[in-house]
């Protein structure tokens, strides 16, 4: 693994793309009641078949998120709070990059490592979707 230091620039690049994508979706999320707005907002999926799916939950993170409550998001979807939090770090490394010229670190990683990355997402993506069907079905969390 190797991370490399750009020169102190203003370029817009992924990751200021990621902080604006962060930025619009939070101020949604904070001022726009989506599923009170949209009648047939909802998973069907899980209207359907009983069972909720991966993504269930991805809302109301992003509604309490914004909100700031952390707990609640994490009870709703843990991966979805970890990709909210990460959007918020990109929006205020965004802000300094474009505002202040602080440069972007970017992490290089060799084939293995990206092999490596690729089987703890799919843990994660898989561990994350245990705890949302026991949450949703066991636990009641709405």
């Amino acid at each position: 693994m190797r991370l490399y230091l750009p020169k102190p620039n203003r370029t817009f690049g992924a990751a200021d793309a990621m902080g604006l994508i962060g930025l619009v979706g939070f101020l949604v999320a904070r001022f726009v009641p989506i599923a009170l707005i949209i009648p047939f907002w909802g998973c069907m999926f899980r209207k359907v078949t009983g069972i909720p799916c991966p993504g269930c939950g991805l809302t109301r993170v992003a509604d309490r998120f914004a909100h700031f409550n952390v707990l609640g998001a994490l009870k709703a979807n843990p991966l979805g709070t970890f990709a909210a939090a990460f959007f918020a770090v990109m929006m205020v490394w965004s802000f300094l990059h474009l505002a202040f010229k602080v440069p972007i670190v970017e992490l290089v990683l060799d084939d293995d490592e990206w092999r490596k990355a690729r089987w703890a997402t799919l843990f994660l993506f898989v561990a994350n979707y245990a705890w949302v069907v026991f949450a949703y079905t066991q636990l009641n969390f709405r």
